[in-house]
């Protein structure tokens, strides 16, 4: 029961890269190919009630992913690696890239105008998103495997 939490946090933060990365990948490789064959009109409206639907995924997402994530690094994975800078680099990259796709993945369900021009190139930047994460996935993966960590002892309970 002790490891409740972390497996909760951890299932979280897979699933979520599940959802999203997976999404991510029908967006750019399925819909949007078939989406080309409709008349602008029709193209336009499909568009907009996709991405009102996806943005409260990706939006609800980014919260699951900062808040799974930073709870498994800092109190599941830190006190197993004190000191190992290789983990710490890796795991720091693979933050930051996890922050630029978030920016990339908020940008192509917004509506600021700012970012619109993103959007009509939305097919070039859901591969970015895709291939970041695929980034992320072998940076995760080397850590897992290669950097495992010191086992933890358990701490006594005191006895009163």
């Amino acid at each position: 029961m002790d490891n409740l939490i972390p497996f909760l946090s951890r299932w979280i933060h897979i699933v979520t890269a599940i959802v999203l990365v997976g999404g991510t990948i029908f967006l750019r490789f399925v819909l949007a190919p078939a989406a080309a064959q409709l008349s602008q009109p029709e193209h336009d409206k499909l568009r907009e009630l996709v991405m009102n639907k996806w943005k409260k995924f990706v939006h609800g997402g980014i919260a699951l992913f900062i808040i799974s994530g930073f709870y498994n690094f800092i109190f599941v994975q830190v006190p197993k690696h004190r000191g190992d800078g290789l983990y710490h680099a890796l795991i720091g990259t693979k933050i930051l890239i996890a922050f630029a796709i978030f920016f990339i993945a908020s940008a192509l369900v917004g509506r600021s105008r700012s970012f619109e021009g993103m959007r009509k190139n939305a097919k070039m930047w859901q591969l970015l998103v895709v291939v970041l994460a695929l980034v992320i996935v072998g940076i995760s993966s080397y850590a897992k495997i290669n950097l495992p960590g010191r086992v933890l002892e358990p701490v006594a309970s005191a006895k009163l």
